[in-house]
């Protein structure tokens, strides 16, 4: 006998429209507080678990609503997800771009509770829903612009008990897992509800909604064994220098040659601590993103700068600078700078931050913000993966931004990258909670690929965490300060990292077969209706 979960109770004849206005708005307001509560699982705060009721009473939302109430009601959910959550993108630049990205991911995400509404008529509707919303995410990760894959719900989830799921099949199915269970929840509640009725519950349906829950739970035990922080290959002392920016905001970049000043003066400082005895000597050196926004190859100050800092600790460093080329885009640049050789190798950022480092649609663009201008000239994306070998150790690169994407990240350990580094410079973004939901973007990705990660940053939070997702050391924000740790090496392959994109395009493949049993079920009632 097969299995079907009823979504709603279909009464005999329409009820009566309420002319009461309180009815009319409990599914709107239902639908921002669901959006909030999605905003709420996510880091500095520790409540990872409100995803799930999240998205219980997302679903209930959406249950068997027709398509255009779906769209306004998942625009009202992307709303209360999308608003705070990115409210640091106008921590300087005010309002206008903060509001309109917020609303640009939120009418994705509007177009997702739709597909979710259409499967919610179908048997077993949480898996298809779960489905659905993954391909919202697969979708919202590529267009425009490259895609913006901030608001993944995987990246709420670092310390989750169902973390060791992205060891299995990477952020799409974290996020999957995530979503069905929240949806089964609202599935098995209506199914308890029911039977406490006196209403007749197949035993199939019980069955059926009970595995929706349990089975995103018992697949992340049985994931357990995949998160392993051995040291494979031995360790490396990594030491991640944090400088500190001398004022926050944008107007940091006017003080280019400050920012590097600090970055020498806290690396010369951990020489000598080493030299003291106070610190371990570092096999390797992490600088953060933007710590030589002064070309080193073009400025012989800032290359005579590094280069003392560099001998001074006796260490390859990773040095980030911005180039400045006489012609053609900028770049975002690493540099490997060894104390003997200087620099020796250098990786070009290759997701490159739209309305940040290039401005697409200037013209447009500048009738809401003159702040359209402070990007002057555009950044070039580069087209290499960035792995460099510091002295027999190979450190896989992501710069900031890149750590929301699958592949940049992927690409690194494909290419034999034993740990993995992100530096990052989160200055521009003041005290607010993008550095937290940054880090835990870095902590995912450390369980995803069983690689250490260390995150040198500007001005904080800087920090060196386990292949397991554990964060070890940190640093406060807008603070000088270097963190040395042995970090583990390791070489083997997770099933995410070996399996790629191929769990999310399976996953998007439900989704489309879902909507399209929708569609096919509607043409043959129309059809039916018409005979």
């Amino acid at each position: 006998m097969s299995a079907t979960i009823t979504t709603v109770d279909q009464p005999s004849a329409p009820a009566p429209r309420s002319t009461k206005l309180w009815p009319r708005l409990v599914r709107p307001a239902a639908a921002v507080l669901s959006g909030a509560l999605l905003y709420a699982s996510f880091p500095p705060r520790p409540l990872w678990w409100l995803v799930l009721p999240g998205f219980a009473l997302l679903g209930w939302v959406l249950s068997a609503r027709r398509l255009r109430a779906a769209l306004g009601l998942g625009l009202l959910a992307g709303l209360g997800f999308m608003l705070p959550l990115l409210h640091w993108t106008g921590e300087e630049v005010g309002p206008v771009p903060w509001l309109a990205l917020a609303t640009a991911e939120a009418l994705f995400i509007a177009v997702g509770c739709a597909g979710i509404a259409a499967v919610s008529r179908l048997p077993y509707w949480p898996v298809w829903a779960a489905a659905v919303w993954t391909l919202d995410e697969a979708v919202r990760a590529r267009v425009p612009f490259g895609g913006f894959p901030w608001g993944k719900i995987a990246f709420g989830q670092a310390d989750s008990a169902f973390l060791p799921l992205a060891a299995l099949g990477g952020t799409p199915l974290l996020s999957f897992a995530v979503v069905l269970c929240g949806f089964g929840l609202l599935e098995a509640v209506r199914q308890v509800r029911r039977r406490r009725a006196g209403s007749p519950v197949p035993r199939a349906a019980v069955v059926a909604a009970a595995v929706t829950v349990a089975a995103p739970v018992v697949a992340a035990l049985a994931a357990l064994p995949l998160v392993d922080d051995s040291a494979e290959d031995g360790t490396a002392t990594v030491a991640a220098v944090q400088g500190n920016v001398p004022r926050l905001g944008l107007d940091f970049n006017s003080q280019r040659r400050a920012v590097l000043d600090n970055h020498v003066a806290r690396t010369e400082q951990l020489a000598r601590d080493v030299t003291a005895g106070k610190e371990r000597r570092p096999d390797l050196v992490l600088w953060p993103e933007n710590s030589s926004d002064l070309d080193p190859f073009r400025n012989a100050d800032a290359a005579d700068a590094i280069e003392r800092a560099v001998r001074a600790i006796g260490a390859p460093t990773v040095i980030g600078a911005v180039l400045t080329p006489e012609t053609g885009p900028l770049r975002n640049t690493l540099i490997e700078w060894d104390p003997e050789n200087g620099p020796v190798d250098t990786y070009d950022k290759r997701h490159i931050q739209p309305f940040g480092e290039y401005m697409p649609m200037r013209s447009f663009v500048r009738i809401f913000s003159k702040d359209v201008d402070r990007v002057q000239r555009d950044f070039g994306p580069g087209s290499r993966v960035g792995v460099f070998d510091l002295d027999g150790t190979k450190v896989g690169l992501v710069t900031c931004y890149e750590a929301a994407f699958d592949d940049a990240v992927r690409d690194t350990v494909r290419h034999g990258g034993q740990f993995i580094a992100v530096p990052s410079n989160n200055a521009t973004f003041g005290r607010s909670e993008m550095t937290y939901q940054q880090l835990a973007m870095s902590q995912v990705r450390a369980v995803e690929h069983g690689r250490a990660v260390v995150v040198p940053v500007t001005s904080g939070v800087s920090a060196v965490i386990r292949p397991d997702g554990t964060i070890v050391e940190k640093t406060k924000m807008f603070t000088a300060d270097a963190l040395v740790d042995d970090v583990p090496l390791r070489s083997s392959l997770t099933p995410a990292t070996r399996l790629g994109a191929l769990p999310e395009g399976v996953l998007a493949a439900l989704a489309v077969a879902g909507l399209g049993w929708v569609a096919v079920r509607s043409v043959r009632a129309r059809k039916a209706a018409g005979k």
